[in-house]
């Protein structure tokens, strides 16, 4: 039976063969060989282990979920236990070992299917400062001690590159690159004491010449790049950096690597001329056409920009006539309307070969001495011709023929005449004057019309309270010119002026992806993203995080009370809690975001930009921010939360002020992640600086010979929203009186303006060329809590501190004249 069984196993194995023989005999297959293929292989990658020999072996053999084609021993391993070195081959080179991680190279990602790595055992010390909130393997909190490789280690390490490179012809060699090459952000190895140089000299990856490294660095020690142009190069050279124009983190993770690869003597993260020299080398030696576009955009940006910039103003009207463009109507040409208030103004002209001209301000003839004399310039009052509002402007017969005549009429300013209507706001001075007398702090009030202050009040205290809550023998007096933090006011008159002067210039297109002037801001459908949904407060956000600390209710990955880190997390890592355009949900994440949008295309810190670009050449000296950085007093401000930002005790973190609050920002985002300057937030001002800026957004853009911004870009960002006509662009507006305890119930439909948490609330009401400012200390109060839990400042609960009853009352006064 046995002899049946295998004689009939036999049978079945011989036909199974035959037909396998038959049946690839006959399979019509021929070698027709393509000349148009590749290699797999394209790159080579080091690695130290960061742990010694067994645990190598359990890491990458075993189940530690990593592999790596080759690992080399280090001698004298206790863990080793050989008595000589060899090469372990881990993974077959056809396959794919789990070496590289999330990885890019010269354009390409996920490196583990196009590589071979190489584990070499080899062990540093690193240590994270306790206090450290970044992992970042080249942050400032970061300590690493990299010991020497061993010599028999890396000789073997070269004979096995050799042959790798002998077998894959595709890998040139600045594709044999370290694992911090491809992963900056997450690797720091092989680390600065390898030897790349040992290896370039036995004809392993790339290195610079020498001569042309040197002529590279005395160029750019007469000029520095900019980091713009050094993350191109970067780029151009393999590494996965995008061009910000700031020194980001990815920038110095980058620039770290490159320099532990190519400059192991200096590893700074810093983009120096040595840096940059050693970059352009390279390029110049395996990517020279690269190395010329980058040397050519050099040239062109050490040379000022000699494009024809956009004009400076010197007033609402400054023009040269007869004026250039022309229409084809003839009674519109030559013509202008201005803002003017009666009584006031004047005008100045500039004779540019002109002997006469007739001209007239509101259909009247201007009597003017004539004839001129060339290149003269003469001023006229324009009081007896003038008139509330918009006013007219033509020139005729200019002559002789040919000449030309400039004529400069600035915008009007800001007159003091707040003496002559002392007995018109009483019943608001009665609402506030009771309000103080039963415990609220206190306030400022401004308001102006038609180009004119009209009120100017100081009520109360500064600061009634010592630091622990004691009441002062002595309140601080409040007075006129108190500087206040005016909180999310900072959003419009910090931010909003800053960007519709950019977009007035041609520099923003509030329509256009956020990527577009952030290339950093990606991921998670951040490419979708447009300004415009910062400025409407539909991008999605949610209404904060608070970086501030790790139970932000959020994840502890965004605590941050670094402002590098802080910029890190707004562009990549805040959540969307929503989809775009939803809802409008009212966020200071979109704010900070178009803080640092204006950072980046002013190339200037947000407070350096609006202080010196837009204050100053109003005239403006006590609108800032961190002023007590900035040489101011604390006896100049008014103080706000009496406990730090504590609640009254009952809230704590990390780094936590418990002082009264008094020239610093109250705003927990801006003063402990942002260090003070925030897009939405940590601006200081007083009620006359925010006055002139209300005249400016009543002139449409311009006070005095100063031009801010166009009219029709204001015009464009108080526009009402089409879903929602109580916001503009990051205005808020009075619309159809969705917001009366804001704005109150006499605003007309186009006033706009917005609140701070601190207790200001600014309204600019262009149909009765009227603005009011209400500064309050509502927060330098006791916090009291409800039978519900409900906690609050008990500034808060007076009329005053809820702005719409003293907005009431004051249009009232305006309106009813009395």
């Amino acid at each position: 039976m046995k002899k049946l069984i295998a004689s009939w196993q036999r049978s079945v194995l011989i036909s199974i063969l035959t037909v396998g023989i038959v049946s690839c005999v006959t399979m019509p297959i021929s070698d027709m060989p393509s000349k148009n293929f590749g290699h797999r292989v394209k790159f080579l990658v080091m690695h130290f282990t960061a742990i010694d020999y067994q645990k190598s072996v359990h890491a990458l053999v075993d189940e530690g979920g990593l592999s790596a084609h080759y690992l080399i021993p280090e001698s004298n391993d206790p863990s080793y236990p050989n008595d000589s070195l060899e090469i372990l081959k881990l993974v077959d080179e056809d396959k794919r070992a789990w070496h590289a991680g999330n990885s890019v190279w010269q354009g390409r990602s996920e490196l583990n299917d196009s590589s071979i790595g190489i584990e070499i055992v080899n062990v540093p010390e690193c240590h994270f400062d306790s206090e450290a909130q970044t992992t970042s393997e080249h942050g400032e909190n970061r300590l690493c001690v990299f010991p020497d490789y061993d010599p028999k280690q890396i000789e073997l390490l070269i004979a096995l590159s050799k042959d790798i490179l002998a077998r894959n012809p595709d890998i040139s060699p600045t594709r044999v690159v370290g694992h911090a090459d491809i992963a900056p952000a997450r690797k720091n190895d092989p680390g600065p004491r390898f030897p790349w140089f040992e290896l370039y000299q036995a004809g392993i990856g790339a290195w610079y010449d020498n001569d042309t490294f040197e002529q590279y660095w005395q160029r750019f020690n007469q000029y520095q790049p900019n980091i713009g142009l050094i993350q191109s190069a970067l780029r151009a050279y393999g590494y996965n950096v995008l061009e910000t124009g700031i020194r980001d983190e990815q920038t110095r993770n980058a620039i770290s690597a490159f320099q532990m690869h190519f400059l192991p003597w200096q590893v700074t993260g810093k983009a120096d001329s040595k840096t940059a020299a050693a970059i352009f080398a390279l390029l110049d030696k395996y990517f020279n056409k690269k190395a010329k576009t980058l040397m050519a955009r050099y040239i062109e940006e050490q040379v000022p920009q000699t494009k024809e910039n956009k004009v400076v103003k010197h007033g609402q009207v400054d023009e040269v006539f007869p004026m250039q463009q022309r229409s084809t109507r003839q009674l519109v040409n030559d013509r202008k309307r201005f803002k003017a208030y009666q009584g006031r103004g004047q005008i100045q002209l500039t004779s540019q070969g002109a002997a006469q001209a007739d001209i007239y301000v509101n259909g009247q003839k201007l009597n003017i001495t004539q004839p001129f004399a060339p290149d003269e310039s003469y001023e006229y009052s324009l009081k007896r011709r003038t008139r509330d509002g918009m006013n007219t402007l033509r020139v005729d017969n200019i002559l002789p023929q040919g000449s030309e005549l400039k004529v400069t009429i600035p915008t009007p300013v800001l007159v003091d005449n707040s003496a002559s209507y002392q007995n018109r706001f009483k019943q608001v001075d009665d609402l506030i004057e009771q309000d103080v007398k039963n415990g609220f702090p206190g306030a400022v009030l401004l308001v102006m019309q038609n180009g004119e202050i009209i009120k100017r009040s100081a009520y109360g205290d500064a600061r009634k309270y010592a630091d622990g809550g004691e009441l002062l023998p002595s309140p601080q007096k409040m007075r006129t010119d108190t500087l206040f933090d005016i909180a999310s006011n900072t959003k419009m008159f910090a931010t909003n002026l800053a960007l519709m002067k950019l977009v007035s210039e041609g520099k923003l297109d509030v329509n256009a992806p956020i990527e577009q002037y952030m290339p950093d801001y990606q991921g998670g459908g951040r490419d979708t993203r447009l300004v415009r949904d910062l400025l409407t407060h539909t991008a999605g956000y949610a209404p904060q995080v608070r970086f501030f600390t790790p139970d932000n209710g959020v994840s502890k990955s965004l605590y941050s009370q670094n402002p590098q880190r802080t910029d890190q997390l707004l562009l990549n890592r805040v959540p969307f809690a929503m989809g775009r355009n939803v809802k409008a949900v009212y966020s200071d994440t979109d704010y900070m975001l178009l803080g640092m949008l204006v950072e980046r295309l002013t190339g200037m810190g947000l407070d350096a930009y609006v202080e010196h670009q837009i204050y100053q050449p109003l005239g403006l000296t006590n609108t800032l921010f961190n002023p007590l950085l900035k040489g101011r007093a604390k006896a100049e401000f008014a103080a706000t939360e009496i406990q730090g930002n504590s609640r009254g005790g009952r809230v704590s973190f990390d780094n936590m002020r418990e002082y009264v609050l008094q020239g610093e920002v109250h705003d927990e985002k801006a003063f402990y992640s942002l260090g003070g300057v925030a897009g939405h937030a940590g601006l200081f001002s007083t009620v006359d600086d925010l006055a002139v800026l209300g005249q400016l957004l009543l002139n449409g853009g311009g006070y005095g010979q100063t031009q801010i911004f166009d009219e029709a870009v204001l015009q464009q960002f108080i526009k009402p929203e089409e879903r929602d006509d109580s916001y503009g662009l990051g205005w808020r507006r009075a619309g159809h009186g969705q917001s009366k305890w804001h704005f109150g119930p006499y605003a007309s439909a186009q006033a706009y303006g917005h609140t701070g948490w601190t207790g200001t609330v600014s309204v600019i009401d262009p149909k009765y060329d009227l603005a009011i400012f209400l500064l309050t200390n509502a927060r330098h109060s006791k916090v009291q809590e409800d039978d519900s839990g409900h906690v609050e400042f008990a500034g808060k609960t007076f009329e005053t501190g809820k702005y719409g009853s003293v907005i009431s009352l004051v249009y009232e006064a305006v309106l009813n004249g009395k």
